[in-house]
């Protein structure tokens, strides 16, 4: 090879790399076979394999999936199947997304879904487009405890457009009435919410949705799924379209993706929102069929008038979610639900005990929760990875002046003896 590209050696080869920037050797071990390569590879991956007890979430979250979830989004009916564009060639798939959507629309109680979007906080942005087409008006008004990170991608897809932003502080980790009725005016599009908020703070923000539509103004909330196995749904609080990060519905943390995205909305609304919309109705011979209802997606050439310029759309994911729900259940989710509160509220109750912790209490919350610490987050958090612990997210990290402020997630999966030795372990390191 050297010869037939004109080189006398490696290391002519490589003189375009300085020196220390070389490896050290080019020694590399003989060829072994595929059985040893495999046995070679799986010893080395073991040495990463450092249980972390996870008490981190922030909008992901380390929830128990039924095996039954993997088994069948794994079928290859399932996993190789390309978009539906040929509804008479692709009935399985669409009447999975179907499916999907029906229990999207049950689990937030409102009356339409599309068919998932790319993850939770471009489908935010998605109902802030949405909202801004159907109103006409081009002023947002986004509440404090929405998510940083959808807050951020809000801002970076938005940054070179004419819209108007204005952003409310939360009160006591809950959202602040005053300002944004102070705001709210003729002019807004849409009130952006999120329940439970970054902080974890439950709340019924049924005030706000009315104040909002007395001037015309769309509310937008954003939830996790989990948590409307006991909470009010946005629908009962009056909301115009709802999103979410459906990763806690069956689909592992995965380092960070694929997720899904969720939206819903009222049915007058449908011709407005952005993706896939799969309805059903009856073939030549009467018989049920499914098809792509709407597909206002970019594909189709229509510029600025377009509902939508994100053309992702992750069937897989909402397929498994889709599942996950089926297998779960309803009174299965209700239970899985009260898990996460009781055993938030445990874990408050133990981290109380230690001296110099805080935990805010000014609101109910769900799974998650902020304590005051009496040194860095961050430090604190480094100190408990050395002891099995990932301790939760540094509120620090977006909000200044927050750099003692941890927030910490419990779901089904943390166990009593583990919420113990966490405890045990925070203690030890802020002596």
């Amino acid at each position: 090879m050297l010869k037939d590209i004109g080189v006398r050696d490696i290391d002519a080869l490589f003189a375009d790399i300085k020196p220390e920037h070389k490896p050290r050797s080019f020694d590399l071990p003989k060829g072994l076979s595929e059985y040893e390569v495999v046995r070679r590879v799986t010893a080395l991956s073991l040495k990463n394999n450092v249980h972390v007890v996870p008490f981190i979430g922030g909008g992901y979250y380390d929830h128990y999936i039924p095996t039954a979830v993997q088994a069948l989004t794994s079928r290859g009916e399932f996993y190789t199947a390309y978009t539906p564009y040929q509804p008479e060639c692709a009935q399985g798939t669409l009447q999975a997304l179907y499916e999907y959507q029906s229990s999207i629309c049950a689990l937030t109680g409102m009356e339409v879904s599309n068919a998932s979007l790319y993850d939770g906080g471009t489908a935010l942005y998605e109902a802030m487009m949405m909202a801004i087409r159907i109103t006409g008006r081009d002023k947002v008004i986004m509440d404090g405890g929405v998510s940083p990170i959808y807050r951020k991608i809000l801002n970076t897809y938005t940054h070179h457009l004419s819209y108007q932003f204005e952003e409310t502080p939360v009160v006591h980790g809950q959202s602040s009435r005053e300002e944004i009725y102070r705001r709210l005016d003729k002019n807004t599009a849409a009130v952006i919410l999120q329940n439970p908020n970054f902080f974890g703070a439950i709340d019924d923000l049924t005030d706000i949705i009315e104040r909002a539509h007395q001037v015309g103004a769309l509310a937008i909330v954003s939830v996790y799924p989990i948590s409307l196995g006991l909470l009010k749904t946005p629908a009962q609080m009056g909301a115009d379209i709802v999103t979410g990060e459906g990763q806690s519905l069956g689909l592992p943390l995965n380092f960070g993706g694929p997720y899904l995205g969720f939206m819903c909305a009222r049915k007058k609304y449908i011709r407005k929102m952005p993706g896939r919309i799969v309805g059903e109705t009856v073939d030549s011979k009467g018989r049920r069929c499914y098809v792509n209802t709407l597909q206002a997606r970019e594909q189709h050439i229509r510029r600025e008038k377009a509902t939508s310029n994100i053309c992702t759309n992750v069937s897989l994911c909402a397929l498994q979610a889709a599942i996950f729900m089926a297998v779960v259940g309803k009174n299965g989710l209700k239970e899985m639900a009260q898990l996460n509160l009781d055993k938030a509220e445990y874990a408050k109750q133990q981290l109380s005990k230690i001296k110099g912790v805080e935990v805010k209490r000014s609101a109910q919350t769900f799974n998650e929760f902020t304590v005051h610490l009496p040194k860095d987050a961050s430090e604190v958090i480094g100190a408990m990875m050395k002891k099995g612990f990932a301790a939760g997210f540094a509120l620090g990290r977006y909000y200044p002046g927050m750099e003692r402020y941890l927030l910490v997630a419990v779901t089904e999966k943390r166990t009593k003896e583990e919420i113990d030795r966490y405890a045990k372990a925070l203690q030890e390191v802020l002596e």
